[in-house]
């Protein structure tokens, strides 16, 4: 285990074999860098890094399809759109 940044540990994988319970106390620190034959196979982080990354990435993602609708309702007539009761007939 060789910690190459003050906030990433890389581990090979049969170290990570072997001294599992070592490495994942490790990850509630910083980022670990799985790696075989010395090419980086993935990345574990603490469950809380995680969950704030994801919620991130879900307020990017309604960020941008909050502005996809507002482009698409600026380039469209009223004609573009159906009634609710028309759109429930096509579904059943």
């Amino acid at each position: 285990m060789h910690t190459i940044k003050e906030d990433t540990t890389l581990v090979g994988v049969s170290e990570f074999r072997n001294r599992m319970d070592r490495i994942l106390e490790e990850v509630r620190h910083h980022k670990v860098v799985i790696e075989k034959r010395n090419k980086p196979v993935a990345v574990l982080i603490a469950i809380d890094q995680y969950n704030a990354m994801e919620e991130i990435l879900d307020r990017i993602e309604d960020l941008e399809l909050g502005h996809t609708a507002k482009q698409r309702d600026k380039s469209s007539k009223i004609g573009d759109y159906i009634s609710i009761d028309k759109a429930y007939k096509k579904i059943r």
